[in-house]
């Protein structure tokens, strides 16, 4: 998986979004014409911005003196500032780190940007305000093209699967082993970035560089608080002391939403695409899953994202069917019954063979690699 590049600009997309690439992009082209700049204190370039020719840019949410913004403007540049009292970007150009989301966890979930956030959505859905629906929409958008450029050229795995699996369970600790396979082989692991099993595949992938016993003790550390029930913050820390104890962690991708805001996203992702409109996020993290996608048992949620990710294989809409392995034979032929429906849906068609169900998490690899060579 590629990181945010520190030269110019994105893949020739005219994107600007650090103060480096300003910098460059001035340096070598002499313009910024065209250009878009997303984000970027540009409180210290003023000299830079009354110099040099903007027809035509546009600036997302960047902050400047208010004789640069006149000038931009005079050259016919689009400037949006930013809006002031948000607790969150709308114009962000980076995705989240797991830092940036916890902040002040010290003075308690509560006073961290992920709390304060929610609020402000549930403030804003509540009163109908089209102001506070723009600013959530423009955040998605930028969310979303962070994740491509993030994600391009990488072989992505989903695993999908419920909020509600505790830390300090066997099923907790095969999810983790789960992750970790995947990143083994070379995946980039993707979540919906929650508590369960969603924190349990990130932390396998974050555990990638160390050998077992860390993985059994990180599981073990965070055994002392198995839920984000009654306590987020004291789920939380629990999660920043592994962190902290084993700091070099592989990455992964976490992509929550605040529609759910009672589940506050895991710490061992460390690319957060963080969502408003749940749709847009479900509908994302399945996209980019090009590689497969692991199903553990979950509920409602799991079972709607098994038919979310069945109908685009069926109908073939995003090109060649992606692997799909369910794991709990039981979980889903009995409790749950979405495996007899998924193979019905399959018969006859491409997706047929790229289909499986198996009984313990360790297989899910090999069935995805299996499925991958049809």
């Amino acid at each position: 998986m590629q990181t945010s590049p520190a030269h110019a600009v994105h893949h020739g997309d005219r994107e600007i979004e650090t103060l480096e690439e300003f910098d460059a992009t001035v340096s070598s082209r002499g313009t910024l014409s065209g250009f878009r700049v997303q984000s970027v204190d540009l409180t210290d370039r003023t000299r830079e911005l009354l110099t040099t020719d903007t027809a035509g840019a546009v600036f997302l949410g960047c902050r400047m003196r208010p004789d640069a913004t006149g000038k931009l403007r005079a050259d016919g540049a689009f400037v949006l500032p930013p809006v002031p009292g948000l607790p969150f970007d709308p114009y962000r150009g980076h995705l989240y780190a797991p830092g940036d989301l916890f902040a002040s966890l010290d003075e308690g979930y509560e006073a961290t940007p992920d709390a304060l956030a929610y609020d402000w959505f549930q403030r804003t859905k509540a009163d109908g305000d089209i102001f506070g629906s723009m600013l959530r929409a423009v955040h998605d958008d930028s969310m979303s093209d962070a994740l491509d450029e993030l994600l391009r050229g990488a072989r992505v795995v989903g695993v999908m699967g419920g909020h509600a699996m505790a830390r300090g369970t066997e099923e907790f600790r095969g999810a983790a082993r789960l992750g970790r396979a995947l990143t083994h082989a070379g995946f980039t692991v993707a979540t919906g970035g929650g508590p369960g099993a969603m924190e349990a595949a990130n932390l396998g992938a974050y555990a990638a560089p160390y050998d077992d016993a860390m993985l059994d003790e990180a599981c073990e550390l965070l055994s002392s608080a198995p839920s984000f029930t009654p306590s987020i913050t004291d789920w939380a820390r629990a999660a920043f002391e592994v962190r902290g104890r084993w700091p070099k962690g592989n990455h992964s991708i976490g992509i929550p939403t605040w529609f759910y805001g009672h589940e506050p996203p895991n710490a061992f992702a460390s690319h957060i695409a963080k969502y408003f409109a749940n749709a847009t996020r479900e509908d994302g993290l399945l996209a980019r899953c090009n590689a497969g996608v692991v199903f553990l048992p979950g509920a409602a949620g799991t079972v709607q994202e098994i038919f979310d990710n069945a109908t685009p294989n069926y109908y073939e809409s995003r090109g060649e069917p992606t692997p799909m392995v369910l794991v709990n034979r039981t979980h889903w032929t009995e409790r749950l019954p979405a495996w007899p429906l998924l193979t019905s849906l399959a018969r006859e068609r491409s997706m047929g063979a790229r289909i499986a169900l198996v009984d313990r998490i360790e297989e899910a690899p090999e069935a995805l690699k299996r499925l991958a060579g049809q």
